[in-house]
């Protein structure tokens, strides 16, 4: 996945503003008209609109949490579509006056298991939703892999990453080489103690206690996004090992 190409986007928007223009129409000499009208034709303001929503879903996360069931002539999207192009004209001034211009972490780069199944909880500002998402994809994707269907998550991932010798009715995933090493040992032991943390800590109590508070949840369920990525690309990553 790559990065909004703010240049195209900004273009997008431009050309859905203008499309979208209210002017009073000249009727001529001794004709008054009342009112205003669309610059352009309807036809090509619906066709610009479907792609401003997209970028705007990149730009500004739950944007249509807000959006009136009528919007006359584009007016509200168009003062979202505004709002959008500002963020991105102004993004890495806004970050460098607001901030310490550190990193930022876009979810879209985020590993597809992480991210695909939850993007449109993510984009509506369902941020909890698209977590758990993420934890249910990757288990269904670890039981494929190794064809255990009959366990899941923190037993899955123990059994997965687990020491001992493969056996016929459980496979293991194995990130590196074995070389007789402590490096080899530790780094399966990291891997099944940093999952089970996971499904312990973020997935099971979120399915059953969500979180209501709006403040800063945003943030958390990033970083929590983001530690479910790595545990998907070490899965996705790992050699299936058999008897």
């Amino acid at each position: 996945m790559t990065r909004l190409d703010t240049q195209w986007a900004v273009a997008e928007i431009d050309a859905f503003l203008k499309v979208t223009a209210q002017v009073t129409p000249n009727m001529g000499p001794g004709v008054a008209y009342f009112g205003t009208v669309m610059v352009g034709p309807k036809t090509e303001a619906a066709q610009r609109a479907h792609v401003i929503e997209q970028i705007l879903d990149r730009v500004l996360p739950g944007w249509a949490n807000d959006r009136p069931a009528k919007d006359k002539d584009y007016t509200w999207l168009r003062d979202q579509a505004s709002r959008a192009r500002a963020a991105l004209m102004r993004q890495d001034e806004l970050a460098e006056k607001l901030g310490d211009n550190a990193p930022d972490m876009d979810a879209a780069n985020l590993h597809p298991w992480a991210w695909e199944n939850g993007r449109s909880y993510w984009n509506t500002g369902h941020y909890h939703q698209a977590v758990m998402q993420a934890a249910i994809r990757i288990n269904a994707e670890t039981q494929a892999k190794l064809g255990r269907m009959d366990i899941s998550e923190t037993a899955l991932f123990n059994e997965a990453f687990s020491l001992a010798e493969p056996k016929d009715d459980a496979p293991r995933l194995r990130v590196a080489e074995d070389d007789g090493g402590m490096t080899y040992q530790n780094l399966h032991r990291g891997a099944r103690a940093f999952a089970e943390g996971l499904y312990s800590a973020i997935r099971n109590p979120g399915m059953h206690q969500p979180s209501t508070d709006s403040g800063g949840q945003e943030q958390l369920a990033l970083e929590q996004l983001a530690a479910f990525s790595l545990l998907a690309r070490w899965v996705d990553q790992a050699k299936v090992v058999r008897p």
